[in-house]
């Protein structure tokens, strides 16, 4: 008799895992064409699984075309002139109409180095099953030096993907792996290769994300009149670094520039009272422009203009993220 395995622990419904045991011992002829299933009582027997939730398991398979019930007789699988049986086909297929053909060419491909069906089942549920157990617990990581940025990537995985994030110093992160079985890190690219030394001998993945292009806000700077005060905020030190870098590239000694991280209220009161224009480089900074220009309002004769990114993260990045979390 073939032995069904229920992982209780799974992020995989019961339902779901019974639904593709059964079709795999279909599948591999292990219950060939015409051979009746177990009854619902024995399957709940050895499943542990309310007999309810095995008749609709049944329901499934057969509205699926692979087997058929017989009143006062028991559920068989379905034969069709031959020995022949329907490859179910998901309704997922229309939103991936490639997913067939990569799941098949993978499949064949295992089986070419010797993979046998049941060890390749084994292999794509590990893998499914270890993802969606990362995704329960995501970290953050930048060095130290530069931990504003990590705050800001915090700040938009949170919203964006609507689940806890922590944020974690790189010279903390072996650390802090040391004490976790699995999870999710993510950072920059510009920090990639070191969080992957660290991670990759724990067995943690690690996805890379892009920060945003900030296409529109060249424009602006290349149109700003000469002789200019550019004021840029953010709470990274690391972009403040870069944008100071880019403008001077791009405008020369044609505009000044003033720097101030947001939490620095001295160089921020400095920048509010010299620049005619402010770019708050990530929209957590806007606030404290907005403060300190409140607590100068009587020192300045005339306001700069004040704009803001509206994210840090590149949209395709956060899109890349909730698919590999599990959460699209």
């Amino acid at each position: 008799m073939v032995q069904f395995h229920i992982q209780t622990d799974s992020e995989i419904p019961a339902s779901t895992q019974l639904y593709d045991q059964i079709w795999f011992a279909i599948a591999s002829r292990q219950y060939p064409p015409g051979y009746r299933l177990p009854s619902t009582r024995q399957l709940a027997m050895q499943t542990g699984l309310h007999r309810n939730t095995i008749s609709k398991v049944y329901r499934q398979l057969e509205d699926a075309g692979v087997v058929e019930a017989q009143p006062g007789s028991g559920i068989y699988v379905r034969t069709q002139g031959s020995v022949e049986i329907d490859k179910p086909r998901s309704p997922l297929l229309a939103q991936f109409p490639k997913a067939q053909e990569l799941v098949e060419t993978s499949l064949d491909e295992l089986l070419r180095q010797g993979c046998s069906l049941h060890q390749a089942r084994e292999l794509f549920l590990g893998e499914i099953d270890w993802r969606l157990r990362c995704s329960a617990r995501v970290l953050v990581t930048t060095p130290r030096q530069d931990i504003g940025a990590g705050e800001l990537m915090v700040r938009e995985l949170e919203q964006a993907l609507r689940i806890p994030v922590q944020l974690v110093p790189l010279e903390e992160l072996e650390d802090v792996l040391s004490q976790t079985r699995s999870g999710t890190v993510v950072t920059s690219r510009y920090f990639i290769n070191e969080a992957e030394a660290i991670a990759a001998p724990k067995s943690v993945r690690v996805i890379p994300i892009d920060i945003y292009d900030y296409a529109e806000e060249l424009g602006l700077l290349k149109d700003l009149p000469k002789d200019t005060c550019l004021g840029l905020v953010s709470l990274s030190s690391g972009i403040l670094r870069a944008a100071e870098v880019l403008s001077y590239s791009l405008r020369g000694d044609e505009i000044l520039v003033m720097t101030a991280q947001a939490e620095d209220d001295q160089k921020l009161s400095a920048v509010v009272r010299s620049a005619q224009t402010i770019a708050a480089l990530d929209k957590a900074s806007f606030p404290a422009i907005k403060e300190a220009l409140q607590a100068a309002r009587e020192d300045i004769i005339r306001p700069p203009k004040v704009f803001y990114c509206e994210n840090y993260i590149g949209e395709k990045s956060i899109e890349v993220l909730k698919r590999e979390l599990g959460l699209d």
